[in-house]
């Protein structure tokens, strides 16, 4: 696989550290990789960061004519008034089509130049509030890792910016591609963009720990029938109180996650083998053709089919549904 996306990096005065090198990171060029990452700022030059440091950038707002991709990370003081020429350069890139993301606090960038608008978006669960005060035609959904609207995608906090740039891999080169990212940089291969931000009262440490453990030992497991009792079992809980503080630890029911895990298995292999579909369900744990048909068109948008050859012709695959 050889660069053929171009990601720009748009790092703004105050940037935060962690959220301008998550995107850099990920994207950044390696072998094999399908991505070319240049950094850029309102122009070349020095930036200020926050921290009292500076990012030196070797691109001006001219980089975002040819950039597939464009990632605004977080800056520390969203009471700044964002450039003209900022503005101006992102409206731009818009109208030409390209897709723009933003990590934690960069949504404010966003929604000074009207991409927001009427659409759901979210940033730091500590600025949502903020936000749909000063931009009351955003849906600001407060309790999410990241929101894909399609051409314009946002993020919650500092991490959840690894989330977003991972499914923006996954949008565009599948599973195994963002799999294989995700362990270069020893990260959760995927949390779902519905995950909450943060988990509403502390979890004891050991069971916490039970629970990823489990997680882990079921992924091994997909193919058998599993069910939340075997799960509660292994994690050495009672029903209840394994079913509540699952929800807790990763924002989804314990049978929504082993569907979407399923799904996953599902993916990867439409993506690299020639397996039947009859066969692949039965291999993800899916039971019959016809199970997973149902789940592909009601989680992903497309069929099972239909994601196979986006993969055989070369185009990006067609789901495009948060899942």
């Amino acid at each position: 696989m050889t660069p053929c996306r171009q990601v720009v990096v748009l790092v703004l005065n105050g940037a935060l550290a962690m959220d301008t090198g998550i995107p850099a990171q990920i994207f950044r060029e390696r072998p094999g990789s399908a991505y070319r990452m240049i950094m850029a700022g309102p122009e070349p030059g020095e930036v200020e960061a926050a921290g009292g440091f500076r990012f030196a950038v070797d691109h001006g707002l001219e980089a975002l004519e040819g950039a597939d991709t464009i990632v605004v990370p977080g800056y520390e003081d969203t009471s700044c008034a964002i450039s003209p020429e900022v503005i101006a350069a992102l409206r731009a890139a818009y109208d030409r089509g390209t897709r723009i993301a933003s990590v934690c606090t960069g949504a404010f960038a966003l929604a000074a130049a009207g991409l927001l608008d009427g659409r759901r978006a979210t940033t730091h669960w500590g600025s949502t509030d903020e936000l749909a005060r000063r931009y009351p035609r955003i849906q600001v959904d407060r309790d999410v890792l990241f929101v894909d609207e399609g051409q314009v995608l946002t993020s919650a906090g500092v991490a959840a910016g690894i989330d977003l740039c991972l499914h923006l891999i996954r949008r565009d080169f599948g599973v195994r591609v963002s799999n294989d990212i995700a362990r270069n940089i020893v990260a959760a291969p995927y949390r779902g963009g519905g995950q909450a931000q943060y988990v509403p009262r502390t979890l004891p440490e050991h069971t916490g720990e039970a629970f990823a453990r489990t997680r882990a030992w079921a992924l091994t497991r997909l193919h058998e029938e599993l069910t939340v009792r075997d799960l509660a079992k292994h994690a050495h809980v009672s029903y209840r109180t394994f079913s509540r503080r699952f929800v807790e630890d990763t924002g989804h029911t314990p049978l929504q996650w082993l569907l979407r895990a399923r799904i996953d298995v599902a993916r990867e292999l439409l993506e690299a083998t020639d397996l039947g579909v009859d066969h692949i369900a039965a291999r993800a744990g899916l039971g019959t053709g016809t199970n997973l048909r149902l789940h592909f068109q009601r989680l992903l948008g497309t069929t099972p089919s239909q994601y196979r050859q986006s993969f055989s012709d070369g185009t990006r695959p067609l789901a495009t549904r948060r899942s």
